[in-house]
């Protein structure tokens, strides 16, 4: 059976990529009466899931979070379909492996329920959630996370060095670029990663993704691989 996997970069604030994102969320959905929010990449579960609940609007699957369950194993076996929110990457794969979410996660999505990942989501739903931008606030008992798709993501991608304003001053963040930590991230671990714009979104049915948006895909020893709006990509993220 197909799975039916979409991924998200965030960084929708704009108008446009919001009602491209409301799009997306409906058709991933279309089948769903209610779909599972996981809410645990924030610290304030109950605000994150009104907030999301308000920002998807009706007219859609209702939106149930898997913090008022008090068997959430059940809830996600239960569940048409499931949306693990954004946030910070070690709240959210620490609370996974401690619920001991991940099992029924996977055994779903290899049935074919839909499953929605933004941002720390869609990390989660990586190999390892190694490619996070978050800080490290909790000690998670493993980096080892989903693996529903065959690559790593890194979300919130961008090309370049940070550039802010001092003062009057356009001064420069000497920082490692995204890039610079991909590559390090590569020295220790061959998985190809998939760098994503903001706004970005792909979708995977277990052997083949499609981009809606913009990312860049990095591979060991190789130079970046820029990729557009409708690319189609196999588990090494190379093009179909």
């Amino acid at each position: 059976m197909a799975t039916r996997v979409l991924l998200g970069s965030g960084g929708i604030a704009t108008g446009d990529r919001r009602e491209a994102y409301r799009s997306l969320v409906g058709e991933h959905f279309s089948d769903c009466e209610e779909v599972l929010f996981v809410p645990y990449a924030s610290d304030d579960h109950e605000s994150y899931t009104s907030r999301m609940q308000g920002f998807l609007g009706g007219g859609g699957p209702r939106l149930v979070g898997i913090h008022t369950s008090e068997d959430p194993g059940k809830a996600v076996m239960e569940a048409d379909g499931i949306y693990v929110g954004g946030g910070n990457s070690f709240l959210l794969i620490s609370a996974l492996h401690e619920t001991g979410l991940l099992g029924p996660v996977r055994e779903r999505v290899a049935q074919g329920m839909p499953y929605l990942g933004v941002s720390a989501g869609s990390n989660v739903a990586c190999p390892t959630m190694m490619t996070t931008n978050d800080m490290p606030i909790v000690l998670p008992p493993s980096f080892e996370a989903l693996g529903i798709v065959p690559f790593q993501i890194n979300p919130h991608y961008h090309p370049g060095k940070v550039l802010f304003m001092d003062g009057d001053e356009l001064s420069k963040h000497y920082g490692e670029s995204r890039g610079q930590r991909i590559a390090e991230f590569h020295r220790q671990d061959p998985t190809p990663v998939l760098g994503m714009w903001e706004g970005s979104f792909v979708q995977w049915d277990g052997s083949e993704g499609r981009l809606t948006g913009r990312a860049t895909a990095f591979l060991p020893g190789e130079d970046p691989m820029e990729l557009v709006d409708g690319a189609r990509l196999d588990g090494s993220l190379g093009p179909i």
